[in-house]
């Protein structure tokens, strides 16, 4: 199956589910922080942030969400040396103590969230570190779950899953086409 999996609406509701279960784990925004992984789970952080902010109004969605670079961290630097090195950007409040939910776009090999939390212990040392993610799309190497998923989209190997979001690429939709899956 091939296409359109997921439209604006359907992302759109799976985000503010994803808050309402933030702050029902958490017992509230209290010590929450929202790291964004580049490229698109910056914006969806920045997006999750907005809607805790909503339903939480002493949650300060810019002041509590941030961007997490994990180009240094990755393990297939030696594959691809040419990747351009982005910003990390904390929370004032930095990460010490906060309950750090990080947040990606697609959840497959783990490899991308493994560096993710190599990244994080050489900023600081959060209470604990949960995951959010839009899509889950199976295909573990790592021992690596998310806390928080929008939709379990099982794929082959051989099928690709791309999030398209509006502050990205004008449109907000996740597309399962045939091709190379990647990492």
């Amino acid at each position: 199956m091939t296409g359109t999996l997921l439209g604006p609406g359907d992302i759109s509701r799976a985000l503010t589910r994803i808050a309402h279960e933030i702050l029902e784990r958490n017992g509230g925004p209290d010590d929450v922080v929202l790291l964004g992984i580049p490229t698109r789970g910056l914006p969806l952080a920045e997006r999750l942030a907005t809607r805790l902010a909503e339903v939480e109004p002493g949650f300060d969605a810019d002041a509590r969400c941030g961007a997490l670079d994990i180009t240094m961290y990755r393990d297939d630097l030696h594959r691809q040396p040419t990747r351009a090195i982005g910003t990390t950007r904390l929370p004032e409040q930095g990460i010490d103590d906060a309950v750090v939910v990080l947040v990606d776009d697609v959840l497959h090999t783990g490899r991308t969230i493994r560096a993710a939390l190599d990244a994080i212990k050489d900023l600081g040392r959060p209470r604990a570190v949960q995951l959010a993610a839009l899509v889950d799309r199976g295909h573990r190497e790592l021992p690596i779950r998310a806390d928080f998923v929008g939709k379990n989209i099982p794929t082959s190997r051989s099928e690709r899953v791309d999030v398209h979001l509006e502050e990205v690429d004008g449109e907000d939709a996740v597309i399962l086409s045939a091709g190379r899956a990647e990492a």
